[in-house]
Order: C-alpha cells, then structure tokens, then sequence
C-alpha cells in the first residue's frame, strides 16, 4: 500500500482506467485532492448548484463542467469521468439501478459533471500531524452513516446529511479537528464527536456505507461531513437520472491537499 500511497493522480487514474484497481481509493496516491462525483441532466444542474451552496460543508463545490462534457478541465485536464473512477452507481427516479466501471454507454449530450470535495483530501495531513487512521490501518473503506440531520433544501432537492466516522485516539481528537478544520474544500472540521446518538444513528457496527470499523474503549467515534450526502438526496428528491461514484471509490484529481489550503485562504475558490 505504501507503493500506492506514492503513486501521482495521474498514474493512479491510468491504473483505474485500465482497470487494474477496482477498490477504495483511500490511501491511494496520497496527498493528492480527492472527489465526490454527481452527475445530473442539465436541466437540475443549476439548482443542485445552488443545493451545494446552502450546505458548503457537506457539498464543497470544486467544478462543474459544461454540458455533455466529461472533462474536468480544472482539477485534471485530460482526464475522463466517464473511465477515471473504480467504481460508478446510478440512479432512476431516486432509485439505485446499476453500479458499473464506465460510463461510455450511458453518457450523453445534456448531462452536467459536480467534483465536490472529499475528506479523503486531509488525511496525509492527518497521518503527518501523528493521528491514527485505522481504515488505513485494516485496509477498510471509512464508515458512512445517514444522520437525522437535514441539509437545508432547494426547491426539489432535499435529504439528510451523511457523515464519515473515524475513531480517534481521546487525546488526539482536538489535533485532528485542528488539522482538518484547515480544509473546508475537503469538509472542513468534524460535525460531531462523541455519542453518535446525537446525529440519530443507533448503531455503528451497521453503516449505511462503507465498512463498520469498532470503536477501540480509548478511542472517540468522530463525524465528518460526508459527500455520500448527495446520494441521500438523490433517494429522496428522486431525479429522473443521477450517477456518482460508488462510496469511497472517489476521482483523484491534479491538485495537492495543500493547494485546497492555500486557495480556500486566499479566496480563490
């Protein structure tokens, strides 16, 4: 994995798109920003813009691309959303159809491409502030949970946040927090440490996404805001069509972790 880790985006995305890695993206090519991928018809693109700046921290908006355009021109020129994720879901009518490895059949001329920021993003920067990330550890995606939450809603597009749920060593809690309060592009700080009761989730060993990981007795269960939030309000908003990736099968773009620093500080986002 440590190989991985050390790979460039772009290798990485070579590897996805020959079809030579089919899991999790965590810890692969590590550093590099990470993203959530939706995509909608051209006529909800406008409004699930909108969506995504009423609720910033579930739904960091880094680009959207033009219609019938599957080129991320300012995260990775030449890349393909249609081959450059492991794995994509799609969805009719709010309901779950498919999951698959392209896109190349589905793709058409109306259809508009969102990168939303991944808390992936800070986790060499944690790693290197000294927190342990167990996923990483056990070779486990993150868990993902629905919250009782509501992401505050547009005029069609409405449902829960989701979170990411880490379990933290106690005395290091308030350094992760630091740490990644300083990526807002990348969900920013925790929602919620603690008793997971408080964001209405009853049981951690069942996560709606993702895989279960148990909470050592010195360690505290800590929520991030989760870009499977999408996905959630697409169940509920139920458009006639959406695709994402499958959760935690993220697109890695060009940037480095420090640039969503740097140009979040500098307002260049």
């Amino acid at each position: 994995m440590e190989e991985l880790a050390r790979l460039s985006a772009a290798e990485a995305r070579q590897l996805i798109r020959a079809g030579r890695w089919r899991r999790p993206t965590t810890g692969l090519a590590l550093g590099y920003v990470q993203a959530n991928l939706v995509i909608l018809p051209a006529d909800w693109a406008e409004e699930f813009a909108e969506f995504c700046r009423r609720n910033p921290q579930a739904l960091p908006l880094l680009e959207m691309t033009a219609p019938g355009d599957p080129e991320p021109r300012r995260l990775a020129p030449g890349a393909d959303l249609r081959t450059d994720l492991p794995r994509y879901r799609v969805y009719r009518e709010g309901r779950l159809v498919e999951e698959r490895e392209d896109l190349l059949p589905l793709w058409r001329p109306d259809l508009v491409a969102f990168l939303l920021g991944c808390s992936f993003s800070a986790e060499r920067a944690l790693l290197e502030a000294g927190v342990r990330l167990r996923h990483l550890e056990e070779g486990r995606n993150v868990a993902m949970y629905r919250t009782s939450r509501p992401c505050q809603a547009t005029a069609r597009l409405h449902g829960p946040l989701v979170v990411s749920m880490r379990p933290i060593k106690g005395d290091q809690v308030a350094r992760a927090s630091e740490v990644t309060a300083r990526y807002p592009l990348a969900h920013g700080a925790p929602v919620h440490c603690g008793e997971p009761t408080a964001l209405g989730i009853v049981d951690l060993s069942r996560p709606d996404w993702g895989d279960p990981i148990v909470v050592a007795p010195d360690e505290v269960p800590v929520f991030w805001a989760c870009g499977v939030t999408p996905q959630a309000v697409i169940m509920e908003s139920q458009p006639p069509l959406a695709i994402t990736h499958a959760p935690g099968y993220m697109f890695i773009t060009d940037w480095r972790d420090q640039e969503i620093d740097q140009r979040t500080s500098a307002g260049a986002l």
